[in-house]
């Protein structure tokens, strides 16, 4: 038998990942060039710690870039650029691309950047992002993307703990309409953290010019010019290839560390099985480099397979309307997109009846894939009904770094269940188990986790933190890991995923920890005690909402200072929260054991139907929650 998609069956593929895991994934291994080729699959002597390929040597970057060169794509196009903010568009071909990060990762070294090492890349959406990334893997540092709406605190908190020899920049990031300068940014947040990284290196963008501090800062193009090419240095699959930083329950970033054997067999498996994308495709991840959406599948996924990968400096709408999507995979022959369902609802709320779709030419485009937050059946319906393709709603996490269940087309196209993203990914052990830690029956609801041990591809652990590893995903359900969402199986085993289980909010896409907004707000000199929920939104999935109570004999005007707490949040976690609405209540409904009763806020917020908690202390204050919102 060949690879382990050859099986004509969804049901044969998973069933063979189940059983015969080690065979499965040793033959998924064949996909990928290795240095030395692993022999031993997986290393199960320190659970819960599994490692995939733990004898094997090879390089991520020469997967995505080197082996294409000398394996016959040298001139067809890796990455295209398409920048409707700049109005800018680039292109480079394997061979192109190649060069560039050999020379960039020539220049890191040329700073003292070397294998195992950390660097940061606080960068927007440009092509230097991606050579960044490939740059470090190339000469195997470490590296750590930071989504460029963050504030300099957040930025900070990921130096300390990232503890960088290097920070790699831009001047800028470009937003429709203004210029958000990343250098005070930048400059902010080295000055606020305990770390301090030996060297910035700046790219400088013409649309802003960043001041430079000399002995630190240098320029990007001059540390290029001066460089020498670097050749690919080989790595244990084992080795991290970057850290990504995840909200906490606690507000506390969490390091998800990806290896690199595993990361590259699980991407390139995926690509066909999954999303039914050939060598040559045109592949577009309409999302940014600073999510795991963008590392996975803007940069390693569809390089390391062969595609060519869209890099999109926009908007869905606005840059400079709502057919902005449709020009995209008209000019460039998109294949296949991936992209948030945030998205979508943006272009039918501009264009409902998909008018600007008309004048382009979408006959090449097969599939469109969306995940994020849960797919609602009205947006996925009117996909289907204006693209005439299949739609498909797939569900994973930073932590999982592919997806964990989906429609697998590459394998076998199943059933399309409107709210369900359809079924476990092979390799991905999906169980739905109650508050007692036994299965739940089809369609009960309980908590979603994954037997142990997880697939290749998903994070073995947590930068420098094993047992906060265990508590935050191990700990509660012994032998799984626990995906903090809510969710039930239906009698055909398609998975519906329905709440977060703990305070973690998605806001378009994005987690945010309520749990680090209430840090903030707690913080005004006005505020006694304050608790963030995420209320249900058409267009960004979840919206934060706060609700604060004052201290006592505060006599300042209650709409200033719900102004003033919406700045703090903005200033602090950045505009990435989308934290608009404080609200000033005179009490927040509690346990008698003194535990706010978020998710009760939760469903009266949404129009839900809810019943009184036994446990609350006065039943009142929900009727007084309630009307604040409606006044609202």
């Amino acid at each position: 038998m060949g690879c382990p998609e050859d099986a004509v069956t969804y049901e044969a593929v998973y069933d063979r990942s189940i059983k015969h895991r080690e065979e499965f994934w040793a033959e998924a291994a064949g996909l990928i060039d290795w240095d030395v080729v692993p022999q031993w699959m997986l290393d199960s002597s320190n659970p819960p710690f599994y490692r995939w390929f733990p004898d094997g040597v090879l390089n991520t970057c020469y997967n995505a870039l080197d082996r294409h060169v000398d394996g016959g794509r040298a001139d067809q196009l890796a990455l295209v650029y398409d920048s409707p903010v700049t109005d800018t568009k680039r292109t480079f071909t394997y061979t192109e691309l190649r060069d560039e990060v050999a020379k960039l990762a020539g220049a890191l070294t040329d700073l003292g950047v070397t294998k195992g090492d950390t660097v940061i890349i606080y960068m927007p959406m440009i092509p230097e992002a991606v050579m960044s990334m490939l740059a470090c893997a190339r000469i195997g540092a470490i590296h750590s993307v930071v989504f460029g709406g963050f504030a300099a605190k957040e930025l900070a908190t990921r130096i300390d703990d990232a503890k960088p020899v290097a920070i790699m920049s831009a001047s800028c990031g470009i937003e429709p309409g203004r210029v958000v300068e990343y250098k005070p940014l930048l400059d902010a947040a080295i000055e606020i953290a305990d770390h301090k990284p030996s060297s910035v290196m700046m790219y400088q963008r013409p649309e802003a010019e960043a001041s430079m501090v000399g002995g630190r800062d240098v320029d990007w193009a001059s540390a290029v010019a001066a460089a020498s090419s670097h050749d690919c240095v080989p790595v244990g699959a084992t080795d991290p290839l970057y850290i990504l930083y995840t909200s906490g329950t606690t507000g506390i970033p969490k390091g998800v560390v990806r290896d690199n054997g595993g990361h590259a067999v699980a991407l390139a498996w995926s690509m066909h099985s999954l999303y039914g994308v050939n060598p040559g495709d045109v592949y577009w991840a309409a999302s940014d480099v600073g999510w795991v959406v963008g590392h996975s599948y803007i940069v390693y996924a569809p390089l390391i397979h062969g595609c060519t990968t869209v890099l999109y400096e926009g908007k869905p709408v606005g840059t400079p309307d709502p057919g902005a999507f449709w020009r995209v995979i008209s000019e460039h022959g998109v294949n296949v997109l991936f992209t948030a369902p945030t998205a979508f609802r943006a272009i039918r709320r501009d264009d409902p009846e998909a008018a600007y779709m008309e004048p382009y030419d979408l006959s090449g485009f097969r599939a469109l894939f969306l995940a994020g937050e849960r797919c609602d059946p009205d947006t996925l319906h009117w996909a289907e009904e204006k693209l005439g393709v299949p739609v498909i709603d797939h569900w994973w996490q930073t932590e999982s770094g592919w997806p964990m269940v989906t429609n697998p087309i590459g394998i076998e196209m199943l059933e399309v269940k409107p709210g369900s993203p359809t079924v476990p990914v092979p390799g991905y052990d999906i169980r739905v188990l109650d508050d007692d830690d036994r299965e739940c029956e089809a369609n009960q609801i309980g908590a979603i986790v994954a037997k142990l041990p997880l697939p290749p591809g998903a994070l073995p652990t947590l930068w420098n933190a094993d047992e906060h590893f265990v508590d935050s995903y191990l700990r509660r359900f012994p032998g799984y890991y626990l995906t903090s969402d809510a969710g039930y199986k239906d009698e055909d085993g398609y998975v519906y995923i329905m709440s977060r289980i703990d305070d973690i909010i998605n806001v378009a896409g994005h987690r945010l920890s309520t749990g680090a907004m209430e840090e903030v707000l707690s913080d005004h000199p006005d505020v006694a005690e304050c608790a963030v929920i995420g209320v249900a939104d058409d267009l960004k999935g979840q919206l934060p909402v706060g609700f604060v109570v004052l201290q006592a004999g505060v006599e300042h005007d209650h709409v200033e200072i719900e102004t003033e707490l919406v700045a703090m949040v903005r200033d602090r976690i950045g505009p990435v929260a989308a934290f608009k609405t404080a609200i000033v209540v005179e009490r927040l409904p509690k346990t008698r054991s003194g535990k706010i009763l978020r998710a009760t806020m939760r469903n009266i917020a949404d129009g839900q139907k809810w019943k009184m908690p036994a446990t609350i202390d006065d039943p009142a204050i929900l009727e007084e929650i309630a009307e604040a919102l409606e006044s609202r």
